[in-house]
C-alpha cells in the first residue's frame, strides 16, 4: 500500500487457514488497520494479490460480504434505535444467504445473550455506556453468522469481566463454530489466549510469524535468577536455568530463599521494538527485531 511516495505496507505476506484464530500486532502506524481494511475490501491496494475466501475482496460480490465479518475499533450511528431492533434489522440482510451448511442469521434473542446485552437491549443505543456500544459492535460483526472474522481492536473500552466474556465468546466461535478471526490488539496477554498465531508488523512488513509460544521461546535468551542467601541479595543470568538452579539449591540447600526465575520473553521484545518506533527508529527497531527473532 502507497500513499503518495511513502510505503506503508510492503512485503506483507502470509496466509490464514480455515479456522485459525491469528492475532496481528504492531506498534501505532505500522500498517495493521490499513492490512486489515485492504483484505476487508474496504481500501484498495496500491499493488500485490490477495484471495480471501477464494475472492479478491476488490471485487468481490454481497454474496461474499454475507460470508465475512467486521468488527471496526469504533461505529457510531443509529442513536435512537435499541440495540435489539438494529440487530434484527441488520440480521434480515443475511437471510437471503443462508445456506443447508451455514444457517443466517443468527438469532437475536441468543445473540445478545451471547454478548451480554439482553438486560439493555431495550434501550436507546444513545443511553449505552462504552461497554456497551462495544458489546453491541461485537454482535453487529457476528449477527451473520460469519465464515471469517475481521476484529480490528475489539476489546478497546471493555471491563475486565467483559473482556473475559469477550475471550471466551473467540473460543467458542472458532471451537464450535469454525470461525476463522483475524483481530488487531495491543494487548500482548490477550494475543497469548486467543490466538493460534501471532504476526507481528513493524515497518509496514511482517517480521515475525509463530505462535505466541514459539514467538517467545526464540527471543527468549538467558534467564535473570534472583535469590535471597544470607540476607543477601543475589543476581545472576543463565543460559541454562534449570540447570543453574538446580546447582544452586545443591550447594547452599535451604539457605536459598525468595528465589524467583524471569526469562526474557517476547512481550520484552516487543515493548523494546515499540519504544525504538516511536522514538522514530522505525527501521533499525525492524533490523533489529528481525535479528532478535532469527536466532
Amino acid at each position: 500500500m502507497r500513499y503518495g511516495d511513502n510505503d506503508v505496507l510492503t512485503g506483507v505476506d502470509f496466509d490464514i487457514h480455515s479456522g485459525e484464530v491469528v492475532c496481528l500486532l504492531g506498534p501505532n502506524g505500522a500498517g495493521k488497520t490499513t492490512t486489515i481494511e485492504i483484505l476487508e475490501g474496504f481500501r484498495i491496494r496500491s499493488a500485490g494479490e490477495i484471495r480471501v475466501l477464494g475472492a479478491d475482496p476488490a471485487s468481490a460480490g454481497e454474496a461474499w460480504r454475507a460470508r465475512t465479518g467486521v468488527v471496526l475499533q469504533s461505529w457510531r450511528d443509529h442513536p435512537r434505535w435499541t440495540a435489539r431492533r438494529l440487530l434484527t434489522q441488520l440480521g434480515g440482510y443475511y437471510s437471503p444467504y443462508s445456506t443447508s451448511t451455514q444457517q443466517r442469521p443468527w438469532n437475536v434473542e441468543e445473540l445478545l445473550d451471547i454478548v451480554g446485552l439482553e438486560e439493555n437491549s431495550d434501550r436507546k443505543i444513545s443511553t449505552l455506556s462504552g461497554g456497551q456500544r462495544r458489546r453491541l459492535d461485537v454482535a453487529m460483526g457476528i449477527i451473520g453468522r460469519p465464515e471469517l472474522l475481521f476484529l480490528d481492536e475489539p476489546t478497546a473500552g471493555f471491563d475486565p469481566q467483559a473482556r473475559r466474556d469477550f475471550h471466551h465468546l473467540v473460543h467458542r466461535l472458532a471451537d464450535l463454530e469454525s470461525t476463522t478471526i483475524l483481530l488487531t490488539t495491543h494487548d500482548l496477554d490477550e494475543a497469548e489466549k486467543l490466538a493460534d498465531r501471532v504476526v507481528i508488523l513493524a515497518g509496514g512488513r511482517i517480521v515475525a510469524d509463530d505462535s505466541a509460544e514459539g514467538l517467545a521461546r526464540r527471543v527468549a535468551g538467558e534467564a535473570e535468577v534472583k535469590w535471597t542467601r544470607d540476607g543477601e541479595r543475589f543476581v545472576h543470568s543463565a543460559a541454562d536455568s534449570t540447570k543453574f538452579v538446580r546447582e544452586l539449591l545443591t550447594q547452599y540447600g535451604a539457605d536459598v530463599h525468595d528465589l524467583e526465575v524471569r526469562r526474557a520473553s517476547l512481550e520484552d521484545a516487543y515493548l523494546t521494538l515499540v519504544q525504538q518506533h516511536e522514538s522514530g527508529s522505525t527501521e533499525q527497531a525492524v533490523d533489529a527485531f528481525v535479528e532478535v527473532t532469527a536466532k
